[in-house]
């Protein structure tokens, strides 16, 4: 039974990626993306937990060739497997963030070279001048083998990452979907550190779609404070203050709270965005924000979406089923993904 279980996941595997994906590809050579990661799932069916959830190649040269057909960049994790925490800390959390995954494999040939091992890993390592049983290092670099940005030792921060992959991909003229820089703007922003402020209104429905259009807002939630219908709103300091989101929105009868606390959440947040089949697509805070804003306007949201999130939508609008759980306030993304994808 498990045989026959693990044929079909295999099989439809391979047709998601053959006949789905491909349209929401890059147009540089999109077929060679997915053989690529094709090979490298069958190579490795069960990935160590220190590469996270990417397809990686094993192999630098193979990895150089198709660089060098399908004219994308290299992504080359330097990585100790079995590694120590640090290790396996960016492997369960960077390396698994979907979105992230999602960009590496869409627009670089990744590739793994295990920094604690001989022969071709060993040459590699040599070839770049990294250290052998290192903590993970990523380098992206064109086909020559030449850096296309600073190497990349900052394994405690996925902004880092991010930021490096948007940098490569704009000096390689290569245009970058929303999704991507959403997710930079949120990440940027939670690790400087968000500020919160809590304003009351006649619906806090409407309040939270308003809030969610403004830039610099990462976060919203309705609820009620003190017997009243409010909306705690997170937002970067370096792009909004409370001041500016009091006189954004002060024209429509919103006003800041006082204080921030005995904030209660309302049983159906995001109400716009709870109304469609997209409640059931995971997503980012700032992206969740954002969508529910644009339904509340009437808009589409999808421009804000992965591919691979409009993938899954497409699946559940063809198969609706009750039995599907929103995804809305979900606090792990990488885990919502998993359940919402099995």
């Amino acid at each position: 039974m498990k045989v026959k279980v693990l044929i079909f996941l295999l099989s439809t595997s391979a047709a998601f990626t053959a006949f789905i994906l491909p349209k929401y590809l890059p147009k540089t050579n999109p077929e060679k993306q997915v053989s690529s990661r094709e090979a490298a799932a069958a190579a490795s069916p069960t990935q160590p937990e220190e590469l996270g959830q990417v397809q990686w190649l094993r192999d630098l040269e193979a990895g150089q060739a198709e660089a060098k057909k399908s004219g994308k960049p290299l992504l080359i994790l330097f990585q100790e497997v079995p590694g120590c925490s640090n290790c396996t800390r960016y492997g369960q959390s960077t390396l698994s963030h979907p979105l992230i995954v999602e960009a590496i494999e869409t627009y670089f040939v990744p590739v793994c070279i295990f920094n604690n091992k001989g022969g071709k890993d060993a040459e590699a390592l040599k070839k770049f001048s990294e250290p052998a049983w290192n903590n993970p290092v990523v380098r992206i670099v064109r086909a020559d083998y030449q850096d296309i940005v600073l190497r990349i030792p900052n394994f405690n921060s996925s902004l880092s990452l991010v930021n490096s992959m948007r940098r490569a991909l704009d000096l390689s003229g290569t245009v970058v979907h929303t999704y991507l820089e959403l997710l930079e703007e949120e990440l940027a922003a939670r690790e400087a550190g968000l500020q919160t402020a809590t304003f009351s209104m006649y619906c806090f429905w409407t309040g939270e779609g308003i809030f969610g259009a403004i830039q610099g807002v990462i976060e919203t939630e309705s609820g009620f404070q003190n017997g009243r219908e409010v909306v705690k709103v997170q937002f970067d300091p370096s792009v909004t203050s409370r001041a500016d989101l009091a006189k954004q929105t002060q024209p429509k009868s919103i006003q800041a709270c006082d204080k921030n606390g005995g904030f209660r959440p309302d049983r159906e947040p995001k109400y716009y965005l709870a109304q469609t089949l997209y409640r059931f697509v995971p997503m980012t805070s700032l992206q969740a924000a954002r969508a529910n804003s644009r339904i509340g306007q009437h808009q589409s949201p999808e421009e804000l979406l992965s591919p691979r999130q409009l993938i899954l939508h497409q699946k559940i609008k063809e198969n609706p089923s009750k039995a599907l759980k929103s995804r809305i306030g979900e606090p792990s993304l990488a885990a919502a993904w998993k359940e919402a994808t099995q």
